[in-house]
């Protein structure tokens, strides 16, 4: 095992059960039947044992999001040219895109880091240059990245979560921008699940039926180029990552990583995010613990992603977006579970005489 990798085996921390019952007690003494407000109980319950409070909260959440541009975008994967990734970092910075504004609307503190494009990424106060190489090479043909390279992006990833943390972060939120980056994560997972590329490939940012067929044949095309370096399981997910992922999507995973040791509960987003939490949980067990799954992504492998991470999703709103947005348009929900669990008066402040009373 290359020791640069070692941090990454750390146990993921275990949640707090003392919190966790406290929440559950609290949830029975308030004024309405038991279970009738359904999943916004659970979510109140999951939050207070990650967060180790009888009553969590969700004032300062913290999205960073990882730009890398992709080998594999050559190959005409995608509806868009590469140059559209540095294009739309800066489109970040300035306020303009989906996540900027999801950004503005819950509060959340916003970090765009730059891992490296095919074009220049401008100077701008939100961004932070931690430029790897100008993309990763195509994974068709060769590995995605080296170990180098890899060990750079993971601890780019934890690296972000500790400013995140340092800012006083109640909830992560990591997302993405990377053009040809649903191929990669497509590919990713189709190795560590053990799935055909047909049953995962989507239109990504909006390929036709020409699109989708070279996109799933690249993918075949690098899954058997690259069997043979993922044979052994213990190794399979970083293996994985290094052959086949991106440079946002091993940060990404890094950062997940981090989470779980560090005790920083995660809302994950969608397809890309979905194939980086599955590489964390692969590598470090018990880190599913501290995810909260946003949204039922539009890409249609996501489903089994989900299965693998034993998550269920908290909203279905046919997004496929990416740059943490299904995330982002979550947390108004999470903060709903973390108000009435707090604020709704229980039976004793009100007067009300509980059931069977």
């Amino acid at each position: 095992m290359d020791p640069r990798f070692d941090w990454l085996h750390a146990s993921a921390a275990a949640v707090d059960l003392e919190a966790r019952e406290a929440a559950i007690s609290r949830q029975g003494e308030l004024t309405k039947p038991p279970g009738s407000l359904g999943r916004l109980e659970d979510i109140a319950i999951q939050l207070a044992a990650l967060q180790g409070r009888a009553q969590p909260a969700l004032e300062q959440v913290r999205i960073v999001i990882f730009a890398a541009d992709h080998g594999i975008a050559s190959a005409g994967v995608s509806a868009f040219p590469q140059a559209v990734t540095a294009q739309m970092i800066a489109n970040m910075a300035a306020g303009g895109a989906a996540i900027s504004v999801l950004a503005r609307q819950i509060g959340a503190s916003i970090e765009l880091i730059d891992l490296g494009t095919v074009a220049p990424v401008p100077a701008h106060p939100l961004i932070r240059q931690a430029v790897i190489a100008a993309s990763t090479a195509n994974l068709a043909e060769a590995p995605a990245m080296s170990a180098e390279q890899l060990a750079q992006a993971l601890a780019e990833g934890a690296a972000a979560l500790e400013r995140a943390r340092a800012a006083g972060a109640e909830l992560f939120i990591a997302g993405e921008m990377g053009i040809g980056n649903t191929t990669a994560a497509t590919a990713l997972t189709c190795a560590l699940l053990g799935l055909p590329a047909s049953s995962l490939v989507g239109p990504g940012t909006g390929l036709d039926r020409g699109g989708l067929a070279r996109k799933q044949a690249l993918i075949e095309q690098a899954l058997a180029l690259h069997r043979d370096s993922l044979a052994d399981p213990t190794e399979a997910p970083i293996q994985a990552l290094a052959h086949l992922g991106g440079f946002e999507i091993a940060a990404m995973a890094g950062a997940y990583v981090a989470c779980a040791q560090q005790r920083v509960p995660m809302l994950i987003d969608g397809f890309i995010s979905s194939a980086a939490a599955l590489v964390a949980s692969r590598i470090c067990p018990g880190a599913a613990d501290w995810m909260l799954l946003a949204h039922a992504s539009a890409e249609p492998g996501h489903q089994a992603m989900v299965q693998a991470l034993g998550l269920r999703p908290l909203l279905d709103l046919g997004m496929r977006l990416g740059e943490g947005s299904g995330a982002a348009a979550a947390v108004p929900l999470l903060r709903l579970a973390c108000d009435l669990h707090a604020q709704m008066a229980t039976f004793a402040e009100a007067g009300v005489a509980p059931k069977g009373d």
